[in-house]
This record gives structure tokens, sequence and C-alpha cells, in this order.
């Protein structure tokens, strides 16, 4: 698993060998992960320095209070795969331009590659850096890492006919970049999305996801389910409880089995433990190249 903590314009990247398909992207590791409660072990740390770029942020999508998209317009960044995340940082007040004292963290992109990028964020009150990127408008500027990273790409999926994308909160970010591109519907029969969120309000992207139901008929199917309340247009409990009630896979008209599923999961990772069990339960395990499996994970803390 990799862990990230940033030091100035460092990244420290934490290299764990219980896991290969693993990351720690999201902001909410912001406000639990201080340089100063930790100890390293010289043999599983290394220092990278970023390489970065300016980006103009061109717009703010506010989906509810505190979550929201942000449209950052730069042609320094590299070509990467949908599912790759970059570095966004910020300079603090009176530190224009010294990269030591950049404010930084990884963050899935939540589009494909172009010379606009969206990254899909929920802010923390008491971190360092979403309430200085929640306060970006159009016209202001951040720094972008020129380079992506990461292995929560569809070039590790296995072969199958079913590709299953479950996330929650803001881990529906990589897949919207994915669905934006031809691979997954060149490579795919059927694509299900699945996104559980606390609130109605706490759902994104959704008149986008619909409307592959509209192009794609038969081929693409959303499902979203909420936690604290109940709606009309959405599931009521987490995603485990609905594979296990077979809520899940009657909604999306499609089973998950290990002949033909591919199962992404990414977010939460109580969820992730969750499904690992559960699609344990039907001879599904992790994908890796040498021991061929189904599930490809993206935790983020």
């Amino acid at each position: 698993m990799l862990g990230r903590t940033q030091f100035g314009g460092s990244v420290l990247v934490r290299q764990q060998i219980i896991s290969d398909d693993c990351r720690v992207p999201h902001e909410s590791f912001e406000s639990s992960m201080r340089p100063t409660a930790m100890t390293f072990t010289h043999s599983f740390f290394e220092f990278v320095m970023p390489q970065w770029c300016t980006g103009n942020v061109v717009d703010q999508k506010i989906w509810s209070p505190g979550l929201f998209t942000i449209t950052v317009a730069t042609d320094e960044v590299a070509p990467f795969l949908p599912g790759q995340f970059l570095q966004l940082g910020v300079f603090p007040d009176g530190h224009d331009g010294d990269e030591d004292a950049l404010i930084n963290r990884p963050y899935s992109v939540a589009s494909p590659h172009g010379s606009e990028l969206e990254f899909f964020i929920v802010t923390v009150p008491d971190g360092e850096l979403t309430p200085r990127l929640e306060k970006l408008v159009a016209g202001s500027t951040l720094q972008v890492s020129k380079k992506a990273a990461g292995s929560f790409t569809l070039k590790k999926s296995p072969e199958k006919k079913h590709l299953w994308l479950l996330a929650t909160g803001t881990g529906l970010a990589p897949y919207i970049a994915m669905l934006r591109t031809e691979e997954p519907w060149e490579r795919f029969e059927k694509i299900v999305l699945v996104h559980g969120v606390r609130l109605a309000s706490d759902l994104a992207y959704t008149e986008e996801l619909k409307a592959y139901e509209t192009s794609k008929p038969g081929r693409f199917s959303l499902v979203q389910s909420l936690t604290r309340e109940d709606s009309d247009d959405a599931l009521r409990g987490r995603i485990p409880e609905l594979l296990s009630s077979g809520q899940l896979e009657s909604t999306a008209s499609c089973e998950i089995n290990a002949e033909d599923s591919s199962v992404y999961l990414c977010g939460n990772p109580a969820m992730l433990d969750s499904m690992e069990e559960a699609l344990g339960q039907r001879d599904m395990k992790k994908h890796r190249s040498k021991s061929p499996g189904n599930i490809v994970l993206e935790r983020y803390w």
C-alpha cells in the first residue's frame, strides 16, 4: 500500500509489502497524518520531489456544501491513464513560489488526460489543503504535479464480460475518468457503477451517469445507495449489505460471479474489507498478473 505524507514540497512515499494495488490519495487522510507523530524505517521509505506546473482554475462546481469539483487548465501534465492520480498544491500566504512551503496532496483525476483536468473533492474542515482548495474560484492558480502515478487503471482488469465499479464518496472520481474513454465500452459487454453515500445531497455526476443508461441501452446500469435517509431514486443501505440481500444485482440486472465479473473497489476501507470478504465467499480474489482473479482495490486511507 502506498501512503503519502507531505513535507513541504517533498512527498514521502511509504511502501508496504502487504498489497500492491492500494494508495492513500484522499483528503480525509490529511487531518490524521502528521509527520511529528510518525517514525520511519529507511528500508520502507523514500522521498520523491514532484515536478510542478501551474494550473489555472477555470470552473468550480458545488455539488453540496463541502463537496465540489474543480476544473484546472494546464498543458504541462504528461499523458496518464484514467484512474491515476496527480498532486495538487497551494502556497500558504506569504510563501508564493516557495516549494518547500507548498501544501500538497494526491487526488484521483476525475477526467481523462487533456488540457483541462477535473478533481472531485470533499472538504475536511480542519485539513490543511482542502479548505484552501474549496476557496479557489475561476482565475485562481494552484500547483499540479507534471506526472501522474498509481495503478488503479483498466490495465489491471482481467478479461471478463462485466465490469463492476463500486465506490463510496469521492471514490467515484477514477470511474468518471474511465467512463469518458472508449476502453471500457470496447472491452466489456456491460458496466455497472455503484455509488454509496450518506445523503442524497452527497451524490454527484448523476446527470452524466444516467445519460450513459440512455446512450448505452442495456450496457450500463447506475446503482446509487444512501445510508442515512430514504429516497425513491436510490437504494437504502451499505453496499456490502445490498450485495448480501440481492438488491444490488437485482437492481443492476447483472450477477457478480467469478466467471464473468471484474470488480473494482474504491473508497471507504470498511466497504473494501467487507466486499472483499463477501466476494471471497463467491470464489473471487484480487487480480494479479501472476495470479488471475476478479478484484482490483483502491484504498483511500
